[in-house]
C-alpha cells in the first residue's frame, strides 16, 4: 500500500520529486492555511490558462475559467478561506493527503503533463461529506531553473467517461 504522505519518485529523479513536491504537499498545506504567498512561485504568470471541466467528460461543457493567474489566485483563495471556514471530524491535511494520488508525471524536454487525482473525502463535523472526487492535468515547464506551473484542465471527472 502507497503512504500518501511519502514522495514515490526518488530524489534521483529530480524532475519528478520536484513536480510531487510542488503539487501535493506544497499545494496542501497552501490550502489549508489560505495562504497564496506559499504558492505563487509555483506558477508562471505569462500565458497561464486554467480551464474548469465541471466535473463534466464531454469538453463542450467545459470552459476558460482562468484566463489568467490572477483570476485563478482569486478563486483559489475563495475557495481555500471557504474551506477554513467549515469544521470536520478528521485531520484535514492527512485526509487530503490519503485522498490525492499523483502518481503520473510525463517529461518531454522541458515540459510535463501531470495527472494528478482525488478519490475520497473528509467527514464533516454535521454528519455530511465534502466528497473530494476530480482530477486534474497540470501543464509544467522548467522555468527560471525550477518546475513551475504554467496551466492545467482541473475539476475533471475521476474517472472520466
Amino acid at each position: 500500500m502507497r503512504d500518501p504522505f511519502k514522495n514515490p519518485f526518488p530524489a534521483s529523479d529530480v524532475a519528478r520529486h520536484a513536480i510531487w513536491e510542488m503539487l501535493v504537499p506544497r499545494d496542501i498545506d497552501a490550502f489549508l492555511a489560505a495562504d497564496w504567498s506559499m504558492v505563487e512561485d509555483d506558477f508562471v504568470d505569462e500565458g497561464f490558462i486554467g480551464i474548469d471541466g465541471r466535473k463534466q467528460a464531454n469538453p463542450d461543457r467545459w470552459c476558460l475559467a482562468f484566463p489568467t493567474l490572477s483570476a485563478y489566485r482569486d478563486e483559489w483563495l475563495r475557495q481555500a478561506r471557504d474551506f477554513a471556514t467549515q469544521s470536520f471530524l478528521e485531520d484535514t491535511r492527512a485526509a487530503i493527503f490519503i485522498t490525492t494520488t499523483l502518481e503520473d508525471i510525463e517529461i518531454e524536454a522541458d515540459m510535463a503533463l501531470v495527472r494528478k487525482k482525488f478519490d475520497g473525502g473528509l467527514a464533516k463535523a454535521d454528519g455530511t461529506r465534502d466528497v473530494m472526487l476530480w482530477q486534474t492535468l497540470y501543464y509544467c515547464r522548467l522555468h527560471e531553473g525550477r518546475w513551475k506551473i504554467c496551466g492545467f484542465t482541473g475539476y475533471l471527472p475521476n474517472p472520466m467517461g
